[in-house]
């Protein structure tokens, strides 16, 4: 099952990278860099999916939907989609849980903002009580018994809002609730993250690494030694494309002509990530 390869890969000798992926071409170009786990990142989809920033526009239906099309991109390869808030109460968070589990994905993220929630990097957050949240833990963890098993990511962002006692306490809750890993957000620095990683060991703590966020960038073998064992990446990818495009289309309108083709991926890679050969290979089958 793809909850248990998760499970495995957590339990590894090294940290578990996992890059943040939007569509079926980042997934596949995830998977082929050499990656064997991806996370869907929530701030990604919403900014490829809708033009919009991650700020509580994204709703169940589109995430589903996007989670959908890039696990059938990359089959055989474990998923973890951003399920963001589980977009309402305890039985909203299960109903998400089991349309994303339909979907394909291997694992969900459940957070415990107040809806309409916000990137864990920006300001103007709020949270719901602990009891709350852990209640939407609970729904989701309770749907093992009924076959609907996901590797399960409990995301406190209490940091910023009551403290880091809090948020490790919220942790260590979702964890003896059954919850797989425990993701704190936004640590300002790497004593918190130390503090982290040691106080949740055993717990399966996650960092998330943000360029230009709140949490400094931190090598993988040094949050490795913290005692961390899943790291994110969500929003490389994202950045990278986004720039990547400006570049371009700034180029064309500028000029009437695109970038230095040293800048690109040429016609033949692009078709060959997307798997051309294979469906030539299908056409060829099928033929009259």
């Amino acid at each position: 099952m793809s909850a248990e390869r998760l499970r495995a890969l957590a339990d590894g000798p090294a940290p578990l990278v996992l890059p943040g992926v939007y569509d079926g071409l980042s997934s596949r170009l995830a998977v082929q860099a050499g990656f064997e786990a991806l996370v869907v990142s929530g701030y990604s989809v919403a900014a490829s999916r809708l033009g919009l920033p991650d700020f509580g526009y994204l709703s169940q239906t589109e995430i589903t939907d996007a989670a959908r099309d890039l696990v059938a991109a990359v089959p055989g390869t474990p998923v973890i989609v951003d399920a963001d808030t589980g977009y309402g109460n305890a039985l909203s968070a299960a109903r998400t849980a089991r349309l994303l589990h339909r979907a394909g994905a291997a694992g969900i993220i459940i957070e415990d903002q107040q809806w309409p929630k916000r990137c864990g990097h920006m300001d103007g957050k709020s949270i719901v009580p602990r009891e709350e949240w852990l209640a939407k833990i609970r729904a989701v963890t309770d749907l093992r018994a009924q076959g609907i098993d996901l590797f399960l990511i409990a995301r406190t962002d209490a940091r910023g809002l009551e403290g880091l006692d809090e948020a490790i306490a919220r942790g260590r809750a979702a964890a003896d609730l059954g919850a797989d890993a425990i993701f704190v957000e936004a640590p300002l620095d790497r004593d918190e993250l130390r503090r982290i990683g040691s106080e949740l060991a055993g717990c399966c703590p996650v960092a998330n690494m943000v360029e230009g966020g709140r949490t400094p960038i931190v090598p993988t073998p040094d949050l490795g030694d913290m005692g961390f064992r899943l790291v994110l990446w969500g929003i490389s990818g994202i950045l990278a494309a986004g720039h990547a495009l400006r570049t371009t289309y700034e180029a064309l309108a500028a000029t009437g002509s695109g970038p230095d083709p040293s800048a690109l991926m040429t016609f033949e890679e692009i078709t060959d990530a997307v798997g051309l050969p294979d469906h030539r290979r299908l056409d060829e089958r099928y033929a009259e």
